[in-house]
């Protein structure tokens, strides 16, 4: 590690590249950048990374598992294949081993990257270096960095969170670290828009270059600088940032970056005042919260043609430079506000009719604009003035004003917003134009409290379906009941009848068995008898010449003509005629 002495301290100079996806990415644990950082130094050297895992434990101040966990990662593929360490083992000729001798791989030229010093890994912890890390890299491409956004690159590592991003809170505790160690100095308030502003140090504390010092100075002779192209020329806008973003933490937590009045108390020009932002920018064009008669005079004496903001002029900081503030509060003191108070357009005053009480109680002019602007839009986007005054005054009745602690919160969070579906014509589950009841917000509350009802029953132990005790089974007995419905029922197989073979008689068509002369004639007992007797009796006279296969019968005087059986010479009523007598006859 290259060193020199400066007032008898030895200067820790040395930096390495490390490439922007080991910061960005969250495959990376925060111990992994600081290993890669070591390895890459001792790298360096002409004998390369030759040190054990306990020994670059012992210049990191970290315990050896976390630096093998580190380790373990960059030897492995990440999220897009890439390895970002090599380790290749190495045994003497004897047998005996050596530590391994660890490689990085080389950087391409269009890849992005980030010049990190080697004491910052041995002074700050691995969290505090991924964070120094963002914040070097978005002061060189000229970014406006917030602690929303820095937060959103520190994660959780293990519990139940893990994956997720830090609190923006959490992260203001991680700066407040790097400002106490002397890695970052934090100008408060003196970004656009009154953002913090963030400077990463590439010398260590110990040996910080004075004031009146040249960057240059600080940056070591046998390095070659890789400089990277900012963000379209954002290094003179360095603390621009999209609209409604801010420094600190949202609904007014943090450094009020999102107020109304961005007045800083900027280190540049610490004796002058400042004066409000111009150039107010409307919101919504329905939203015409603007000032009128009395803010137009103001405007012309000023001897400008925009509108001043209706916020405060703040005024220098009176504590101390050497007086450390928080990055997530604290500020300048405020003096009240002198000039034309806010006025709303007449339309949005009549909307606000019912809540005029509450009105007057709000101090704040900031509050009072966003008020008026959530009015303008909602207007502009198509809502009703009446149907706004209703809801105002339906949200109003059954509160009492003693309750309502903050009056412009309650308006903002509870009087103004819409209630109900993703049906622009629901209001609180009445569809505004006919009156009726809203289907899908009736089917969301009964979702709702179905799933409710099924948490209570899982709680006490019942069926979370009929809330009955369940069986042995596991089931209730419901369930049960309802299994079996829809359970097939089982169709019975027919069974064949025990003993000899059944079939009809194919002459009078009864159920006989077929066992002995019935197998072969086919024919009952009677009817073989029938036929016995009538083979053994010979014709008295030669019958009639008939059609064959009809009835050799006479009906009287005329032959028969209708169908003969299959083992008679008659049809069946002349058969059933012989049945008869022969019965008489009997």
């Amino acid at each position: 590690m290259s060193s020199a002495v400066a007032d008898g301290v030895p200067v820790r100079r040395q930096r390495v590249r490390v490439p922007m996806r080991l910061v960005s990415s969250p495959f990376y644990a925060d111990v992994a950048l600081s290993v890669y950082v070591k390895v890459k130094a001792l790298g360096a050297r002409p004998e390369g990374c030759q040190a054990r895992s306990a020994t670059i434990a012992s210049y990191l101040g970290l315990s050896v598992a976390s630096v093998e966990r580190g380790m373990t990662q960059l030897t492995r593929p990440g999220l897009d294949g890439v390895v970002e360490l090599w380790s290749t083992r190495r045994t003497l000729p004897g047998g005996k081993g050596e530590s391994a001798l660890r490689t990085v791989r080389p950087m391409t030229r269009t890849e992005k990257f980030v010049w990190l010093p080697v004491a910052a890994s041995e002074d700050l912890t691995p969290r505090q270096l991924r964070a120094f890390a963002v914040i070097a890299f978005a002061e060189q491409m000229g970014i406006a960095l917030t602690e929303g956004e820095l937060a959103g690159h520190l994660r959780h590592h293990s519990g139940q969170r893990a994956g997720q991003p830090i609190t923006a809170a959490a992260a203001g505790e991680v700066i407040d670290g790097l400002e106490a160690a002397r890695w970052v100095t934090v100008q408060r308030r003196a970004g656009a828009q009154g953002r913090h502003r963030f400077i990463a140090h590439d010398i260590a504390p110990a040996a910080a270059v004075g004031h009146g010092e040249q960057a240059a100075d600080t940056e070591p002779e046998t390095v070659q600088e890789c400089v990277q192209e900012p963000v379209g020329g954002a290094v003179e806008r360095a603390g621009s940032s999209l609209v409604g973003e801010g420094s600190g933490l949202s609904f007014g937590e943090g450094s009020l970056a999102n107020r109304e009045s961005p007045t800083t108390d900027s280190p540049d020009d610490e004796g002058a005042l400042t004066s409000p932002a111009v150039g107010e920018v409307r919101v919504v064009e329905g939203a015409e919260a603007v000032e009128i008669a009395a803010d137009a005079e103001a405007r012309s004496e000023s001897g400008d043609g925009v509108a001043l903001r209706a916020g405060e002029i703040s005024q220098p900081s009176s504590k101390p430079n050497g007086e450390k503030r928080s990055s997530k509060a604290g500020g300048s003191a405020r003096s009240s506000y002198t000039g034309p108070q806010l006025a709303m357009s007449p339309e949005i005053y009549a909307v606000l009719e019912p809540v005029h009480v509450l009105l007057k109680q709000v101090t704040s002019s900031f509050v009072a604009r966003k008020i008026a602007r959530e009015v303008g839009r909602q207007l502009h986007g198509g809502t009703a003035p009446d149907r706004l005054r209703h809801r105002l005054t339906a949200r109003l009745a059954p509160v009492a004003l003693s309750d309502i602690r903050d009056p412009g919160r309650w308006l903002l969070g509870v009087a103004l917003p819409r209630w109900g579906c993703g049906y622009e014509d629901c209001e609180a589950g009445i569809i505004w134009r006919t009156g009726a009841a809203c289907e899908l917000c009736a089917e969301t509350i009964q979702d709702r409290h179905a799933s409710r009802q099924r948490e209570q029953h899982l709680e006490q132990g019942l069926c979370p379906q009929h809330g009955t005790r369940p069986g042995p089974s596991g089931r209730c007995t419901d369930c049960e009941l309802e299994a079996a419905i829809r359970r097939p029922a089982r169709v019975p197989v027919p069974r064949e009848p025990e003993g000899p073979q059944r079939s009809s008689c194919v002459g009078c068509g009864c159920r006989i068995f077929l066992t002995g002369l019935a197998v072969d004639t086919g024919l009952c007992k009677l009817c073989r008898e029938e036929a016995d007797a009538l083979a053994a009796v010979e014709p008295a006279a030669p019958a009639a010449p008939s059609v064959p296969g009809t009835c050799s019968g006479r009906d009287g005087e005329t032959l028969c003509t209708r169908r003969a059986l299959p083992t008679r010479s008659v049809c069946l009523t002349h058969r059933s005629q012989e049945l008869a007598h022969e019965v008489v006859a009997s």
